[in-house]
């Protein structure tokens, strides 16, 4: 190959001089270069193109031109990390300010529920570094990759792509499917096309109001802009525009004809040496084509085989946003970069002063971050780009974005077919060194072909690394399942309550190290998007003053609580089935469970079965507890069993499992209504008492619940065909006051059985009808002490002792007059230094406010951290 000495005009080269003005280069601004030639020249001057907008832009763009009969420019980024070698810093940098200005067009409420898409391949790196400077927000990018297994969840077309079918492969299902913002980032935006495709596509399956598009560069006519703001107001959604720079280009009418013929008249036969009509052969033309001549075969034969270097990449986690990258793996990410890295730096030769970290076509962010480490801890000067489809042009002129151009066989089995990649600016840019990174799946024989990637890099850079990341593969759903799910678990092996009251449909978790301090949980939570039901809080063990309060509250409310559970269960038994089949919902729904169960035997001679399942805000119902409740009874006899209503969220949670459980299994006659001992928020129809009053078994946790644990679901501890986990503390039986509970309920069964009647049957002849005046008042208050978000608002005397024992609080709201209910609740308060303020006309005896200002806490509808 006929390349020429290495030229500090190249395209990340020493000067940067393809690379724009100052303020794009980083580092390279120090070396007070001669004046660069704009990386456009060539193409406007011979085509007529002219680039018009924003001061800098032409610093930010050069111009190519496609080897595409759809389209005959290219606008090349110096910013993007594709084409143009570029400091990793400069690249990452521009991406992080993006995602920062769309947090500040959002706010911190919109911003915390948004999810970043980005697109492949160009703009994966640009995607994820946007997600990174919204900080809260998780990432997904569009792949050409199939994959099996992984049920698409959406698709668009790039009309003037060489390659232009996209998909979306999320892990989660879920994750396109909420309601808060869109936010789309590609390199560019030139006609809009693109954009409006994809909004169009996931507009029909996942509505919502609000979308943010984000780009370096935006690039539309006046026409263009017209059309995408009536496409807009058509579907009813607002839609803004972020970038870093906009202006437009202007072509000639013939633009297209005039660029096939130049790419005809410039583009060299195979084995051709010569120069065409007088123009020095484009350096790395005849390697870049899959053209070699001679001295190439050459070089790729006796070129020594790249050095592998084990990245040590975090097990489990993923290479990038394929299929989602949440914070969490971001923060995974950052903590192993410095040993990975180092491992890299260790492995580069002495004396190597510029080094190349290529990433591989969609693999851009992880190769970025690498570089980006390496670039602070190295002397040597890092630059970054990657491999590419895109078919273009290369030539050797200074005023011309491509200068020279590196082909391959594509190495990773692509679904449409064996096919040349590409290199750009690599050859002849004076790079020591060069860290190929690319994923398992595309760690494949033709890599290290005598025409692969690695050859072609080795006959023109010294030294040639080679670090693999392991592909992600989400788990694939089992097409089969197991024909018997295991029994329940029972007392005394699981729980300290009797075998006969309560059979735990759970997995037995208790040799399981969970428990955090409640800091570092709350941290985990909120800075790594953790779901709460991932860990556990360490127990809360009462003091003796407090077990003291338990002692008296269950005293003076035992009557009261007898009386609620007695018309609770008539109810269900009048209104419901002869013969409910009690499904408790682990863990404050069990002791109501069991007490119900109580009743029943106890007024009606009936022995009741009853067992316990796990539900997970923002992650529903265990359906292998449905599945097994299907397979041994009638799902229509099944009465779901809670302790009390909040805002109602289980609720609506329990509801939105049942229906996608018996769409997804075609197992119907689950009756999602809630029967609850007291329901103030009014948010059921199966209630003991709409009163709100103090529960006792609401003050402790584990200690009142059998000594089971919360709930837990972690992919690791929890599969596919299991049952969600918990713990038995067997270790706290001698603080353990279940039975106890129970049986002082029980005792009064007898007094109260004519007045539970009698409120029974009050209840059936009244308007039960849920009017969610709990919910109602849980915004009211919100929004009168400016917390602006109904998440940090725990009503009623349940809740908020449990912000008390497990969250950050700020304040109590007490209603006047609410005496003796709210004696823990005061005892707590003045334990964690919580004042307790009361106000008339509340609904709840009381309301617990978790600190806006500080939520590691907090955690919302889905289960995770809110944060403000």
């Amino acid at each position: 190959m006929n390349t020429p000495a290495h030229d500090p005009n190249h395209p990340g080269g020493r000067s940067g001089g393809g690379s724009g003005p100052d303020g794009v280069n980083g580092p390279d601004r120090a070396e007070a270069p001669q004046k660069p030639v704009w990386t456009g020249t060539w193409v406007a001057e011979r085509l007529g193109v002219e680039l018009v907008g924003d001061e800098g832009l032409s610093g930010l763009l050069g111009l190519a031109l496609r080897r595409n009969p759809k389209r005959a420019h290219l606008l090349v980024s110096n910013v993007l990390g594709k084409h143009v070698p570029q400091s990793p810093a400069v690249i990452h940098g521009y991406g992080v300010e993006l995602g920062r200005r769309v947090r500040e067009l959002l706010g911190t409420e919109d911003a915390r529920a948004a999810v970043v898409l980005g697109y492949a391949e160009t703009a994966t790196g640009l995607g994820h570094s946007v997600a990174d400077g919204i900080g809260v927000a998780p990432y997904l990018h569009s792949t050409r990759r199939p994959v099996r297994g992984v049920r698409r969840a959406g698709g668009f077309e790039e009309s003037h792509s060489h390659a232009t079918s996209h998909l979306l492969l999320p892990e989660d299902p879920g994750l396109l499917a909420g309601s808060g913002p869109l936010v789309l980032v590609d390199d560019e935006f030139s006609t809009g096309n693109t954009v409006l495709n994809t909004i169009r596509d996931l507009h029909r399956r996942y509505p919502r109001e609000r979308y943010v598009v984000v780009a370096l560069v935006d690039m539309r006519s006046p026409a263009d802009h017209a059309r995408f703001e009536k496409f807009a107001g058509d579907i009813g959604a607002r839609v803004d525009l972020v970038a870093a720079a906009s202006g437009t280009v202007r072509l000639p009418e013939d633009v297209l004809a005039k660029g096939t013929a130049l790419v005809a008249r410039y583009e060299r036969p195979a084995h051709d040496e010569r120069p065409v009509h007088g123009q020095r052969p484009a350096h790395g033309e005849q390697g870049a084509q899959g053209e070699h001549g001679a001295q190439d075969e050459e070089a790729a034969r006796v070129a020594p085989a790249a050095v592998r270097v084990g990245l040590g990449w975090p097990h489990g986690l993923p290479d990038g946003g394929r299929h989602g990258f949440t914070p969490g793996h971001r923060i995974r990410l950052e903590a192993a970069l410095p040993a990975m890295a180092g491992r890299l730096a260790d492995a580069l030769p002495d004396g190597a002063d510029r080094v190349l970290v290529l990433g591989f076509e969609e693999l851009m962010y992880a190769p970025l971050r690498l570089a980006h480490e390496l670039e602070r801890t190295l002397p040597a000067e890092v630059r970054f780009s990657t491999t590419t489809r895109s078919p273009v042009l290369a030539l050797d002129d200074p005023g011309y974005a491509i200068r020279s151009r590196l082909a391959f066989p594509a190495h990773d089995d692509p679904d449409d077919g064996p096919g040349e990649r590409y290199a750009y600016n690599v050859a002849g840019a004076g790079f020591d060194a060069v860290v190929a990174v690319v994923d398992s799946t595309a760690d494949t024989p033709e890599l290290h072909a005598p025409d692969g990637l690695l050859a072609q890099l080795a006959a023109h850079i010294p030294h040639v690394l080679l670090a693999v990341v392991p592909s992600y593969a989400p788990a694939r759903p089992s097409t089969e399942r197991p024909s018997m799910l295991p029994e329940p678990l029972r007392g005394p092996a699981f729980s300290s309550y009797a075998p006969d009251e309560v059979g735990w449909l759970l997995r037995d978790l208790s040799d399981v190290t969970l428990e955090a301090p409640t800091e570092e949980r709350e941290e985990a939570i909120q800075s790594g998007g953790a779901h709460y039901a991932e860990s556990l809080p360490v127990e809360y063990q009462p003091s003796p003053e407090y077990q003291e309060l338990f002692q008296a509250a269950l005293t003076a409310s035992a009557a009261r609580i007898a009386e609620a559970v007695g018309a609770v269960t008539e109810l269900v038994l009048a209104d419901r089935s002869p013969r409910p089949v009690l499904v408790s919902l682990a863990r404050a729904g069990t002791p109501v469970g069991v007490l119900m169960r109580r009743w029943a035997q106890h007024q009606h001679g009936l022995d009741l079965p009853h067992y316990a399942v796990s539900i997970v805000r923002g992650r529903g119902i265990d359906a292998n507890a449905l599945r097994w409740l299907a397979a041994h009874h009638d799902p229509a006899d099944v009465v779901f069993v809670d302790g009390w209503t909040g805002k109602g969220a289980i609720t609506r949670e329990l509801a939105d499992a049942i229906t996608e459980f018996e769409e997804a299994e075609g197992i119907t006659g689950f009756d999602p209504e809630i029967a609850v001992l007291a329901d103030p928020g009014s948010c059921v129809r199966t209630y003991g008492t709409r009163e709100d009053f103090l529960i006792p078994s609401a003050c402790l946790n584990s200690t009142v619940s059998g000594l089971i644990s919360r709930t837990v679901l972690r992919a690791d501890l929890v599969g596919e065909h299991d049952f969600h986990g918990a713990k038995f503390y067997r270790e706290l039986a001698g603080a353990d006051v279940s039975v106890e509970f129970l049986d002082a309920v029980a005792a009064r069964f007898p007094e109260v059985a004519e007045s539970a009647r009698d409120r029974a049957k009050e209840l059936l002849a009244a308007d039960r009808t849920p009017t969610w005046e709990g919910w109602a008042a849980v915004e009211r208050i919100s929004e009168e002490y400016e917390i602006h978000d109904v998440n940090l608002v725990k009503p009623g005397v349940g809740e908020t002792t449990r912000v008390l024992l497990r969250r950050v609080p700020w304040k109590i709201l007490a209603r006047a007059g609410a005496g003796a209910d709210l004696d823990h609740v005061r005892l707590l308060a003045g334990q964690r230094g919580v004042p307790v303020e009361e106000v008339e006309e509340l609904p709840y005896t009381c309301v617990g406010l978790i600190h806006p200002k500080y939520t590691r806490g907090a955690t919302g509808a889905d289960g995770k951290a809110v944060t403000l």
